[in-house]
C-alpha cells in the first residue's frame, strides 16, 4: 500500500463476517451490518502530547481490533475499501485464545 497515516491515525481493513446465520439462512448484502472488527494495516507515528513529545501508538499492523459502528472515514486505496480513524476510536485489541 502506498499510504502512510499521520499522527495518531490508523488504517483498518474490515474483516468479512459470515453471510449465513447459525441456522443456515443466507443473509443478503443489503441486510448485513458492516462489521465492527478489522485488521490494522498501517499506523501513524503517534500523537503529540502537550509538551510536544510523541506518544507511541498502542496498536500495530496486523492487530485485530474492535471499533465503533460509525468510526472512521471510508476510503478506497489501491482498490481496497479501508477505514482511516484515530487510535482513540479503537475500543480494543482482540487477543488470540490460548488452547
Amino acid at each position: 500500500m502506498a499510504f502512510r497515516p499521520l499522527g495518531d491515525r490508523v488504517v483498518v481493513r474490515r474483516v468479512k463476517e459470515d453471510q449465513k446465520t447459525a441456522g443456515g439462512i443466507i443473509i443478503p448484502d443489503t441486510a448485513q451490518e458492516k462489521p465492527q472488527e478489522g485488521e490494522v494495516i498501517a499506523v501513524g507515528p503517534g500523537a503529540l502530547d502537550d509538551n510536544g513529545k510523541r506518544v507511541a501508538p498502542e496498536v500495530k499492523a496486523g492487530d485485530i481490533v474492535l471499533f465503533g459502528k460509525w468510526s472512521g472515514t471510508e476510503v478506497k486505496i489501491d482498490g481496497d475499501e479501508l477505514l482511516i480513524m484515530k487510535e482513540s476510536d479503537i475500543m480494543g485489541i482482540v487477543e488470540k485464545k490460548k488452547k
